[in-house]
């Protein structure tokens, strides 16, 4: 087996590639053109880049001109001394304030938590926990009646707010 090996590498090295350039026949070599060649050779002009009108170049677009739509991105710092200053003047307060009824049966509870708020010695505020609960007439929990639509009642009350 390594006899087959040595003779197949045998001719190869032999008839390897000759390392040396071939003799010139009156041709200049390319690595060096003459004067004059080198005066005539221009670049040619840059090719004009075609406007390829497909979603993937609109989108290009879109991101291109939203760069200065965008107001310029903050650092997380600057972020959270701007949340820090807004939140400051607040504190959080706990209670229990009714929400008015809106003209359309919709609680609006930014009344009771003003209420809640006010009742603490703030201005105003927010509420961020909202408590609802079903009043119900004492017939409704008598056996056999019937429930009616105005038999009960949903209540709505704030009870945690943000107040400032």
């Amino acid at each position: 087996m390594a006899g087959l090996a040595l003779s197949m590498a045998l001719p190869a090295i032999e008839g390897g590639w000759a390392q040396t350039a071939p003799p010139a026949l009156g041709v200049q070599s390319p690595a060096q053109p003459p004067v004059e060649a080198q005066q005539q050779i221009e670049l040619p002009p840059a090719p004009v880049e075609r406007e390829n009108p497909g979603l993937i170049n609109e989108i290009g677009k879109l991101f291109e001109k939203s760069k200065s739509a965008l107001p310029a991105l903050k650092s997380p710092s600057e972020t959270f001394d701007d949340l820090s200053n807004l939140a400051r003047p607040s504190t959080m307060v706990t209670g229990r304030a009714a929400c008015a009824v809106a003209a359309n049966g919709a609680p609006d509870c930014k009344i009771g938590a003003d209420r809640l708020c006010q009742s603490k010695g703030f201005k105003e505020g927010r509420g961020i926990d909202i408590n609802t609960t079903e009043k119900c007439s004492p017939l409704v929990y008598l056996p056999g009646h019937k429930r009616g639509p105005n038999d009960c009642k949903t209540e709505n009350f704030v009870t945690r707010a943000v107040c400032q």
